[in-house]
């Protein structure tokens, strides 16, 4: 076997938590897929022989070029909204296989993902190479070209902001439980049912993308978000439940055919937030594959 061929091997075995870094970074599952192929081009020829932790350094490297898409972003005057959802992980059992446990292990839900979302990208890589994945900021410096101290202090805000996302309910029970009761508090127009299972400060989020931007809303108050979700009564027939970023969610299939994924976070016994992700082009690059 030559040099290439065990790296071959060796970035094979780490792919699944790079695509974790990369989707931590993103936000997005293809544009982490994109980031790990555009990875493996640029070190496939490498010489790591001298490499002495290559899961850290294969960590840094996508971390780098995913560094690089944020700021693209930005250049773009893509700046990401409030109407902004993540690219959500959905599956139809607890359980889709070690893979898939790596990439959403540290539970990271969609309410994570867009608290991340609003970082700045220098901090956003501070915060996930070195607290979710333990990249020492030495590391994490030489990628941003900044001081180790100046690296910590941006970890430091971003954590600050992170440490503000709610603690999720973690019994799928009880997950399951909230999110049947406000599909049919919604069907049947019950206000006071939706007021009894919303937080008073729930938040929803609808992205329609570029096709369904008239869709696109942001909504704070258990109130506002009641009277909104009556709009959900016809839904009822069509919605399939669920495995949002581990959670209990919701594919909702008019037709057949995928129209929107909804994702709960619960919290403080209640619906804290409901993100739904209506974008036809994002919806048609999950490839959802509908259950019989």
């Amino acid at each position: 076997m030559n040099e290439r061929e065990r790296l071959t091997v060796r970035f094979e075995e780490h792919k699944p938590r790079l695509r974790a870094v990369a989707y931590r970074m993103l936000g997005s599952l293809a544009e982490a897929d994109d980031v790990l192929q555009e990875a493996w081009l640029r070190i496939c020829d490498w010489d790591t022989g001298g490499v002495e932790d290559l899961q850290a350094w294969l960590t840094t490297v996508v971390g780098r070029l995913c560094l690089n898409v944020l700021r693209s972003r930005r250049m773009r005057l893509q700046e990401l909204s409030e109407f902004r959802v993540p690219d959500p992980v959905v599956s139809f059992q607890e359980s889709d296989g070690p893979e898939r446990d790596v990439l959403l292990a540290d539970s990271v839900g969609l309410a994570l993902l867009v608290v991340l979302d609003a970082l700045e990208p220098a901090e956003r890589l501070a915060f996930v190479l070195h607290d979710m994945f333990s990249v020492p900021f030495s590391e994490i410096a030489t990628a941003l070209g900044r001081s180790e101290s100046a690296t910590q202090q941006l970890a430091s805000r971003a954590r600050r902001r992170v440490h503000n996302v709610p603690e999720p309910e973690r019994d799928l029970t009880r997950q399951r439980s909230l999110v049947a009761a406000f599909f049919a508090a919604a069907r049947d127009g019950d206000f006071d049912s939706l007021l009894r299972v919303l937080h008073p400060e729930v938040v929803l989020r609808i992205d329609g993308g570029k096709l369904r931007h008239d869709a696109s809303l942001f909504l704070r108050g258990a109130e506002a978000v009641s009277k909104h979700t009556r709009m959900y009564a016809s839904l009822h027939p069509h919605v399939i439940p669920a495995f949002v970023n581990g959670a209990a969610g919701a594919l909702v299939v008019p037709h057949g055919k995928p129209f929107a994924v909804m994702g709960f976070t619960i919290s403080h016994g209640g619906i804290t937030e409901i993100d739904v992700l209506l974008d036809p082009e994002r919806l048609t690059r999950l490839g959802l594959i509908i259950p019989p």
